[in-house]
């Protein structure tokens, strides 16, 4: 095997089922089907998975096209270790609630610790445009 230098290296995995792990924190998994000098990627058959505590669902996105800056990690599954996870897969809806009740709690952990510190004369700016969001 000869060694092929940045993402030219990435032509052996087109047409293998990738997990694809964003800077805004998403995971896709799908297949390969085209890479760029830049890392852009092209996603095909792609799910968008969810994970809560032990559990996860997977939200259908079909093709998906992601800037290389985008990119945090990417790596190929291993088709006969998939279906050996310990986590329990739940519907779509089912997640989405989880999730959404997960957020709910960080939400008001963080406006617990804004109090806490402003109480104490603390004044963090990154924290005060929590309301924004």
């Amino acid at each position: 095997m000869n060694y092929m230098p940045g993402t030219a290296s990435l032509i052996e995995d087109i047409d293998k089922k990738h997990l694809v792990l964003l800077r805004d924190g998403r995971t896709l998994i799908g297949y390969l089907r085209s890479i760029d000098q830049f890392a852009n990627l092209v996603v095909h058959q792609t799910l968008e998975r969810i994970h809560v505590g032990q559990k996860y669902g997977d939200i259908p996105r079909g093709i998906f096209v992601v800037r290389g800056e985008n990119v945090v990690l990417l790596g190929e599954i291993d088709l006969d270790k998939e279906n050996m996870s310990t986590l329990q897969q739940v519907t779509v809806e089912k997640i989405l609630e989880e999730l959404r009740a997960e957020q709910e709690v960080r939400t008001k952990t963080e406006k617990l610790k804004i109090r806490f510190c402003q109480e104490r004369g603390l004044v963090l700016p990154h924290l005060d445009t929590l309301d924004e969001y």
